[in-house]
């Protein structure tokens, strides 16, 4: 009979470290994603950014060439 509850004892035991090892497993993936969203993130904004001053200043240049086609001649 002592055998038995023993054995219910390591049963439960083991089942309190699984779920300990799941909640450091759950801490560890939550904080993998927090790093890969403020990645995306920081990678969108900069993205944003190169797009809207190369936009800009494909814009000006073509302004200015635009301006300038009568002083050109061939």
């Amino acid at each position: 009979m002592k055998h038995m509850e023993h054995e219910k004892h390591d049963i439960l035991m083991t089942g309190e470290k699984k779920q300990e090892g799941s909640k450091v497993m759950e801490q560890k993936v939550y904080k993998i994603m927090k790093g890969a969203g403020a990645a995306n993130i920081a990678v969108g904004v900069i993205t944003m950014v190169v797009g809207i001053v190369s936009g800009i200043l494909l814009i000006v240049t073509g302004a200015k060439l635009i301006a300038g086609k009568s002083k050109l001649l061939f």
